[in-house]
């Protein structure tokens, strides 16, 4: 059944709050404690839908997992070479990161297996990874050859490759990466620009040699990953919906507990400080092997900026939000070199562009981006989420500031990454 939320004006947001686990993190150790040898013990897991398809699809691949309590999961991890052939089709449902770092770990297996989605995942390019693993010898096909899922895998012995991604895509890197887990020699990706790191990371905590160097990893095929605990930081992600409320609602202070800040994910962070928003890092601290603190935010007179090179693939999944805060800013915001957004759940660039006209904002769209114009009040209306969790949620944190009440269709969605969204949005405005 589709839903729908109304969202009326804040007068402030106060209080202490903690999001989700970062969902990137918790994707990665269900993928990497599966294939280590021992078990497992995560804290901090998002329950999502997204990461909960990762959960199946291992379960389906004779992978024990339990959830003993709320965040917690214990997987007894089989080794690299010790997963078992799925008796059915592997629904990845809304999840890119699934099926994309699954095609990468299932090209190297001695088994047969079929990836799938629902209808928007079956819309989005599989033809980046399918090329790069196709060039290790991976057998993978797909609707439009190997541009869409359903994804048919019938695994093979691998070779190394030095590939030279076009797209920063920590998605696309990581599918290669975890093929090279299966490959004969090192296996090296370049990318254009530094993606997020959460693999190389992970990896590493699990005992596998990962070498950085500017401009690209690499690793070595034949590794095993030994088990280790972890403890999944909260979603910068999903702290930056927050973030963005309390910049732009008067009379507002919002301390978020726990958030993780790894350097290639925290570009919102000095994104929204660029554009004068008041975000204070307190009691920085590392959690297994990721940087962690605690955000301070106080409303703000925000200012419009330029954003684009290096700091578009730290914050690629923030940029639906941070068009928001553009809207409530003084001034002419513009956003380029982020045509990855035409290719996300939906076209985020587009979806924005419709629900700020309908908050009354100026916004002219380019290929790679948008000019967004600050506008001093915003209206209500009626909007649509096109079935993607992060325009659903940015258009609540933008009725925050709109003269009458908001309609946001679609809202469901809001599941796969943040289920209790629209609780903690109420606990925490006035």
């Amino acid at each position: 059944m589709v839903q729908s939320q109304t969202v009326s004006a804040s007068r402030g947001l106060r209080g202490e709050i903690t999001v989700p686990g970062d969902k990137s993190i918790s994707h990665r150790s269900v993928m990497f404690g599966s294939l280590a040898k021992g078990v497992t013990r995560v804290s901090g897991f998002l329950q999502g839908e997204d990461n909960l398809s990762t959960v199946k699809a291992f379960r389906a691949m004779g992978v024990t997992i339990d959830q003993p309590g709320d965040g917690e999961l214990v997987i007894h991890g089989l080794g690299v070479h010790s997963l078992q052939e799925p008796a059915d089709v592997l629904d990845c449902g809304n999840s890119g990161t699934t099926i994309r770092l699954m095609s990468g770990l299932l090209a190297g297996q001695s088994f047969f297996s079929v990836l799938t989605g629902d209808q928007y995942l079956r819309k989005r390019p599989m033809g980046r990874i399918v090329a790069p693993l196709a060039g290790m010898g991976a057998s993978i096909r797909g609707r439009q050859q190997g541009q869409y899922a359903p994804l048919a895998i019938d695994g093979q012995q691998l070779k190394a490759t030095s590939y030279q991604s076009p797209v920063a895509s920590a998605q696309v890197k990581s599918a290669v990466l975890l093929a090279g887990l299966y490959a004969d020699g090192v296996t090296t990706v370049y990318e254009p620009h530094l993606s997020r790191d959460h693999s190389e990371r992970m990896l590493r905590h699990f005992g596998v040699e990962v070498t950085s160097f500017d401009g690209g990893v690499s690793l070595a095929g034949g590794q095993e990953l030994t088990a280790r605990d972890l403890l999944v930081p909260g979603d910068i992600s999903s702290a930056a919906f927050f973030m963005v409320a309390g910049l732009i609602v008067p009379d507002s202070e919002l301390l978020i507990k726990n958030v993780g800040i790894n350097p290639t994910r925290c570009g919102v962070i000095d994104i929204l400080k660029k554009m004068n928003g008041s975000i204070e890092l307190v009691n920085e601290r590392e959690m297994a092997g990721e940087p962690v603190a605690d955000l301070l935010v106080k409303s703000s007179d925000l200012k419009g900026i330029e954003i684009g090179g290096e700091d578009v693939p730290r914050a690629i999944d923030e940029f639906p939000v941070i068009s928001v805060a553009a809207a409530c800013a003084e001034g002419t915001t513009v956003i380029r070199d982020a045509k990855e957004l035409r290719v996300k759940e939906t076209d985020r660039i587009a979806a924005m562009a419709d629900v700020l006209s309908t908050f009354g904002v100026t916004v002219t769209t380019a290929e790679d981006g948008m000019t967004v114009q600050g506008a001093e009040r915003l209206q209500g209306g009626r909007v649509n989420s096109c079935g993607d969790h992060r325009i659903a949620m940015s258009s609540a944190i933008a009725a925050l500031r709109a003269d009458g009440d908001v309609v946001i269709e679609d809202t469901q969605c809001t599941a796969t990454s943040f289920p209790n969204f629209w609780q903690l949005l109420g606990t925490v405005t006035v």
